[in-house]
């Protein structure tokens, strides 16, 4: 009788211990489940904040090629501009003697540059939306010559002035990603403050 009884309290040991096997598995299922949702949302964080760091990136280069060609304008008596297009922008230069602008050529620095994919311009004058176009102002071809002539389109004016003075005509530029139309904004004032804000209207 004795030993019967033995048998089944072993037995009874036996089932708890499969029992809480059985628990500590769905325990760490829950966890797996768990730890897999919160990689998941931290990816998609991180992926949301890398495209932000991007368009924070363009701003800020945008700036400060800006203040570098106002810089080179005060100092060595040029006058610059800013072309702005759809996916891109380029600096150009005004020539005194033949009053015309024209590329600049040689200068790695202020060379055209392109926005990231699924990344577009928004150009605001004195409160107006300025229509962009997609490519730079067509160039002027020299009939006895393959070679693109410097000299751009005899009525052309860039969008933002950058002149000898100091002076820089006021803009609002925003950059927005177009997937989700989050967007940064770069502002030039009167007096000649450039600004950068985030959607959250925090300037930095």
């Amino acid at each position: 009788m004795a030993q019967q009884v033995s048998v089944r309290h072993k037995s009874s040991h036996i089932a708890n211990v499969g029992g809480d096997s059985a628990f500590t598995l769905i325990e760490l299922l829950v966890v797996i489940v768990i730890v897999g949702i919160v990689s998941a949302v931290a990816l998609l964080s991180f992926g949301i904040l890398g495209d932000d760091r991007n368009l924070q990136r363009e701003a800020r280069r945008m700036g400060s090629l800006i203040e570098l060609a106002n810089d080179e304008a005060t100092m060595q008596g040029r006058d610059y501009g800013l072309e702005i297009m759809q996916s891109g922008y380029r600096f150009v230069e005004h020539d005194p003697f033949t009053e015309q602008w024209h590329e600049i050529i040689g200068d790695e620095t202020l060379r055209p540059r392109q926005l990231e994919e699924q990344m577009e311009f928004e150009l605001f004058l004195e409160d107006r939306r300025i229509l962009l176009e997609e490519d730079a102002a067509v160039t002027e071809r020299d009939e006895d010559d393959d070679d693109t002539n410097r000299s751009l389109i005899e009525d052309y004016i860039p969008h933002v002035l950058i002149l000898s003075s100091g002076d820089i005509t006021p803009f609002e530029l925003r950059i927005v990603r177009q997937k989700d139309r989050t967007e940064i904004t770069m502002t030039m004032s009167l007096l000649g403050e450039f600004e950068i804000q985030t959607n959250d209207q925090q300037a930095f």
